[in-house]
């Protein structure tokens, strides 16, 4: 303890302070809290944002990174990836009842006896030399469809938006845990040393745009440095990024420095793991003022690749915000999440889908084509896809939210392209082929990156938690 503190402390508050830090470690030991360096007992806390891997990683390395593209709102499979000819039959007509009967539905729920089927909106196109089907209004990934693993038969566990966009990022229903993103840069740390591990960007268009809350990127009880930090689509990408007028950088670093300098002083009389991820914090954020304006400056971009992606650097949308993620990827960041927001169509699903189809269409074909031409393609993973499905029912002129089956891809490092994996039943009901859960989704994602899901774990109150609960097995058939 400091010198200072001892001269000054009081006999009264001498005592307290004492029964109270006795009590504390008695209950820590109970509890099985985690120790005083903010890591699970026996396990090294990471340093400066590094993960507690390092190098050494269970499996084989195939990814250095993962983009995951999030179609936020629950975009139709039957209107993207899974063509359902049976279903363009039935349109009009009854829903089969055997196919609903017991089943949990969201909005059509009371309307059991009444439900008609409503065929797939648009035509599908054997795409590439694989043959994938791909829907009509994805005319620039059908260009890709070599490149690409279709998973038909995804499945998932909540029916409403938030709950169901939880248990996307962190594999479990209940709020407050760690989003995968965090989890990967715990395990592995960033190769980014001026820029976020884990950086989310958000766009909206084309139908209804759900909210996205701060916390789907959360470090939930990990330590905080590993918690994804969202840039604005627009305008500065993180606010306050510049110094006020009269303060300079190295007047700015003096006290970044200074601050610190308390910081690492306080931590050693209160050994609070989180004063570390404090340090580390300020420290990023005085990088990040020169990283970030070089970033969001695309001014070096050539006008082909601009033209590729179809946006005007700055202007908020998806297509700008794929440019980005590729440039966030060059740079090191581990873990690049975009969420386009517009995918919630209960009603007009025909003119809104298309819409909503257009606007992400284009720029997600072109980084995929970018990142290949890069030779970075190779060592990335894509993941496109919502939190669940819609219903091969009407819901009047759009579908219902539906947790049986969806359609997602993985793209990228160690994955088979032009593959398609799983099948739902004829009406695209439910999965029926090679169900995909989410926890496998994750299993997977962690795999690519050289992790075994079963190994990465942090105690948290007197249990080792980890990113697939108890569940979660490796998707073998897409992986090369």
């Amino acid at each position: 303890m400091n010198p200072y503190f001892l001269d000054h402390l009081k006999r009264r508050t001498f005592l307290e302070n004492s029964f109270t830090g006795i009590g504390a470690v008695a209950l820590a030991c109970l509890l099985g809290r985690q120790d005083s360096l903010g890591a699970p007992s026996g396990i090294p806390a990471a340093k400066n944002g590094k993960g507690i891997l390092g190098e050494k990683r269970h499996v084989p390395v195939k990814v250095k990174r993962v983009i995951h593209l999030c179609m936020a709102g629950g975009q139709s499979h039957l209107e993207s990836f899974d063509y359902k000819p049976k279903l363009a039959e039935l349109d009009g007509k009854p829903m089969p009842a055997s196919f609903t009967k017991g089943q949990q539905l969201a909005q059509l729920q009371k309307q059991a006896g009444k439900l008609k089927c409503m065929g797939p909106q648009f035509e599908f196109t054997k795409s590439g030399k694989s043959g994938q089907e791909i829907s009509n209004v994805f005319p620039q990934l059908q260009k890709v469809a070599d490149e690409i693993a279709i998973i038909r038969s995804m499945q998932t566990e909540q029916i409403n938006h938030d709950p169901a966009h939880t248990f996307m990022n962190t594999g479990s229903i209940i709020p407050g845990r760690p989003s995968m993103g965090a989890w990967v840069n715990y395990g592995i740390g960033s190769e980014a040393e001026d820029l976020p591990g884990y950086v989310v960007l958000t766009s909206e268009g084309g139908g209804q745009g759900q909210p996205i809350s701060s916390r789907q990127w959360s470090s939930g009880w990990l330590p905080s440095q590993y918690q994804g930090v969202q840039f604005q689509s627009k305008g500065d990408a993180v606010h306050y990024v510049a110094n006020p007028p009269g303060v300079t950088r190295d007047a700015q670093e003096d006290l970044v420095d200074s601050v610190n300098k308390m910081n690492r002083l306080f931590g050693k009389t209160r050994h609070d793991p989180e004063i570390e991820g404090r340090i580390a914090q300020y420290e990023m954020a005085f990088k990040m003022q020169a990283s970030v304006p070089g970033l969001m400056d695309v001014s070096e971009e050539k006008p082909e690749t601009l033209e590729m992606y179809g946006c005007q650097p700055g202007d908020g949308s998806y297509a700008a915000n794929c440019l980005l993620a590729r440039r966030l990827a060059e740079r090191g960041v581990r873990f690049i999440q975009l969420y386009h927001r517009g995918w919630d169509h209960h009603g007009g699903i025909k003119a809104n889908f298309e819409k909503t189809a257009n606007l992400v269409d284009q720029g997600t074909a072109a980084l995929i084509r970018d990142l290949k031409d890069r030779g970075m393609l190779e060592d990335t993973l894509i993941i496109f896809g919502g939190e669940f499905g819609r219903t091969p029912m009407a819901q009047g002129s759009g579908r219902d939210h539906h947790i049986n089956a969806f359609s997602m891809f993985l793209c990228g490092g160690g994955v088979n392209g032009g593959v398609t994996h799983g099948a739902t039943d004829e009406l695209g009901y439910a999965a029926v082929v090679d169900p995909v859960h989410v926890h496998d989704l994750h299993a997977t994602m962690l795999h690519l990156l050289g992790i075994d899901h079963l190994r990465l774990t942090y105690r948290f109150q007197g249990r080792d938690f980890r990113l697939t609960d108890v569940f979660g097995h490796l998707i073998k058939p897409v992986l090369a």
